[in-house]
């Protein structure tokens, strides 16, 4: 790669070492030349004192002023596609605890958007300045929640940087004469405003159709500041983003440049054939009918199989479930066959149940009246 890049990524992470402000003003949202973003150390100590107050004229700590605000002065990130449509993710993260005392950060990539389904796997953190960077991984309803430190970690405070590299599996979607691309580099999760975003693109092949976007909703933002230092790899940059504010890249490459599969998507939630439903009919017409004969006064099994029916299609439920919801998550839970078998005993077992509980047999005896 040329110098340019080297010298890029070493200006953005000098410049998120050094004192930013905390909260960049709503007018710094639109894109800046990037010389702009890096202002002197002194000048950026003497507008964090102005808008923060939290430094007084003579650079002591006011204790009139707001209290601390957390940032993320410098977020570097880098999106590599691998020939085989892998995309491989490296993020580079400064973030300001200002004095707080935290344990980490958390950081959550989407698996899932509507019925789109992604793999993230691979999951590695590091930190350049020691803080505790154990990563730990939880399946949310449609995220990846990453969390680096936190739990048990010891607290750490000021500027740390986090290193956190991760693979996504069926990122790049098959087009008829091109392959493509829709990512946002950063999230929308982070509850902190972002001083300076910059993501870079890298592919197999001459990068010619990419374009950037930053805000909320991101693919309809502004445009982020494009600098090309190569063909194939273009770098963005965006400077002063909210909270909730994303990163949205969007690449087309040449058909053939790289191996995409088919996307994969979740499973339609009712996946019972004709033989389930049937049975899951039958079972609860039989229910009414035994429920009612039992309640008239005629004979029914006894309640113990009502139980046992009862707990048998519990187990079934649950052995449907599990085995959707353990290999993929909780979204991709579906009513197969089997779980349609498992509600036929329950509600088999129901009946029953509900027939002793109404019927003669449960009632007390009538006693005559001595005289």
């Amino acid at each position: 790669m040329p110098d340019v890049r080297v010298w890029f990524r070493g200006v953005l992470v000098a410049a998120g070492m050094a004192p930013l402000p905390a909260a960049a003003p709503a007018a710094a949202h639109a894109p800046v030349p990037v010389a702009a973003a890096f202002a002197p150390a002194s000048a950026s100590v003497s507008a964090r004192a102005d808008v923060s107050g939290g430094l007084d004229a003579s650079g002591g700590r006011r204790t009139d002023g707001p209290a601390p605000v957390e940032s993320i002065p410098a977020y570097d990130v880098v999106l590599a596609i691998d020939p085989s449509s892998v995309l491989r993710v490296r993020e580079t993260i400064t973030y300001d605890f200002e004095g707080g005392g935290e344990h980490g950060i958390v950081r959550r990539v989407p698996y899932r958007r509507g019925d789109r389904l992604y793999e993230i796997r691979n999951v590695r953190t590091s930190s350049s300045t020691g803080a505790p960077a154990r990563a730990r991984t939880l399946r949310l309803w449609n995220d990846v929640q990453i969390t680096v430190g936190g739990g048990g970690a010891r607290p750490v405070t000021g500027r740390q940087a986090y290193v956190i590299e991760y693979e996504v599996a069926g990122a790049l979607t098959p087009g008829s004469g091109r392959d493509e691309l829709v990512w946002d580099a950063i999230g929308s999760s982070w509850s902190v405003p972002i001083g300076e975003a910059a993501v870079r693109v890298e592919a197999p092949a001459p990068l010619r159709k990419v374009s950037c976007r930053a805000g909320a909703p991101a693919s309809s933002g502004t445009r982020c500041l494009r600098d090309r230092d190569g063909p194939f790899a273009i770098d963005f940059t965006q400077r002063g983003l909210r909270p909730g504010e994303g990163v949205v890249v969007q690449v087309r490459l040449p058909k053939g440049v790289v191996a995409v599969p088919p996307p994969r998507y979740a499973r339609p939630r009712w996946a019972g054939t004709w033989a389930g439903t049937a049975t899951l009919g039958l079972a609860l017409a039989g229910t009414v009918a035994v429920a009612g004969f039992g309640a008239a006064g005629g004979p029914f099994p006894r309640r113990r199989s009502g139980e046992a029916l009862v707990t048998a299609g519990a187990l079934l439920v649950l052995a449907d479930v599990a085995d959707d919801v353990v290999p993929h998550g909780p979204w991709s839970f579906s009513l197969g066959d089997l779980c349609l078998a498992g509600l036929s005993l329950a509600l088999a077992g129901a009946g029953i149940r509900y027939a002793h509980r109404t019927g003669p047999a449960e009632r007390a005896p009538i006693v005559p009246e001595e005289d």
